[in-house]
């Protein structure tokens, strides 16, 4: 088996003669409007968070890029080996193997910066590594496909999806580089653009997943070992790409954008790559597996979301306790401070002399050296 470049219409699978399966037979108008608007909106969603981008710390991700270079290993070193490992640990089918092991070599998809702006991740890294992962998936995908898939013998040629990857990258750049611009231009008005696409950004998960469960929905089997695959994966791409960031010395912030980043993959790139690639009767088998993953990886994302938002909130509240309390401290101290200022103002002013003829004891005090005033009281 090898990885094919040339066009769809010479794969068994987009032969005219073949019939997909009533799973995939949805309805064309919907099926067009839902990806055009969905790529409008994901367009949109990435001009907003390209407002988070900053120019000098992209251009420095750019001048050393170590968190790159670490995500990419990630990528394409961590997931594609973790792919082929679950395909033989779980002993697949050679048609559900090369299913798993194709999205383990897709590269990440644009789902993962919504979730890194959600975490308080490095946007300028998470986009850097989306966009070179993208470009890199040009060489890397037929490269890692070829080294492993020699386990599994097929009759197929597996095409690689070039025009979707060359979409895929114009649709991330071009709004994210506007959206620099913006940034760079009017910032205070990136920051409100910021906000809404954030909240943009969640509400377009909620409404694809939908839509692509329901638009998808013969398509779904019963394979138990699929999903459970589809359901450990995209966590060990999160687990390990933590570790291997935290290895390497990579801060906080960079650790939580990188283990994102190996965790999403683009579910597109490997749906549209299995439909170039294999017949209506093998798609039967392996289409779930995308769907699957893509749906796991979601709720994945919501629940890290949700685990950070819990923690920060209770870390915020700690230390405003603390600075509570410091304010009391500091406010009891004033009191007693002021207090023992009054008292010793009182004692101070019964100590002084009071106006009237001065008496015999006070000119003989007043007449004695300082030194022996003590001894005469």
């Amino acid at each position: 088996m090898k990885a094919n470049c040339s066009s769809s219409s010479a794969c068994p699978a987009n032969s005219s003669e073949e019939e997909l399966p009533v799973g995939l037979e949805v309805h064309g108008n919907l099926e067009l409007v839902f990806t055009v608007v969905s790529t409008v909106m994901m367009g949109l969603l990435m001009f907003s968070l390209g407002c988070s981008v900053e120019i000098r710390k992209l251009w420095s991700h750019i001048r050393r890029p170590w968190g790159i270079a670490v995500g990419l290993l990630c990528q394409f070193g961590l997931m594609p080996f973790t792919a082929y490992l679950l395909a033989i640990s779980f002993s697949l089918k050679p048609v559900q193997a090369i299913a798993v092991l194709i999205m383990g070599c897709c590269p990440g998809g644009t789902i993962s910066n919504i979730f890194t702006f959600w975490v308080d991740g490095d946007m300028d890294l998470s986009i850097s590594m989306t966009s070179c992962s993208t470009v890199a998936a040009l060489g890397m995908m037929p490269l890692c496909i070829y080294l492993y898939a020699w386990s599994w013998s097929l009759q197929q040629n597996l095409t690689i999806p070039y025009q979707n990857i060359g979409i895929t990258l114009v649709c991330l750049t071009i709004p994210v580089a506007f959206g620099v611009c913006v940034n760079y231009r009017w910032p205070k008005q990136s920051k409100i653009i910021l906000k809404i696409g954030a909240i943009v950004g969640g509400v377009l998960l909620l409404v694809v997943a939908v839509a692509g469960v329901v638009l998808a929905k013969g398509s779904w089997n019963s394979d138990i070992t699929l999903l459970t695959i589809s359901f450990i994966f995209p966590l060990i791409g999160h687990v390990t790409g933590f570790l291997l960031a935290l290895f390497t010395h990579q801060s906080w912030q960079r650790c939580r954008t990188i283990s994102l980043e190996t965790g999403a993959q683009n579910i597109q790139m490997c749906i549209t790559m299995l439909q170039l690639s294999f017949t209506a009767e093998h798609l039967v088998q392996m289409l779930s597996f995308p769907l699957a993953y893509g749906l796991f990886q979601l709720i994945d994302g919501f629940l890290i979301v949700a685990a950070y938002q819990t923690y920060k909130r209770r870390l915020k509240n700690k230390h405003g306790k603390k600075n509570s309390g410091c304010t009391e401290v500091c406010h009891t101290r004033k009191l007693t401070s002021s207090k023992e200022t009054n008292a010793f103002l009182e004692v101070n002013e019964e100590g002084a002399v009071t106006p009237g003829p001065p008496g015999p004891m006070d000119c003989h005090r007043a007449l004695e050296p300082v030194g022996h005033i003590t001894s005469c009281e």
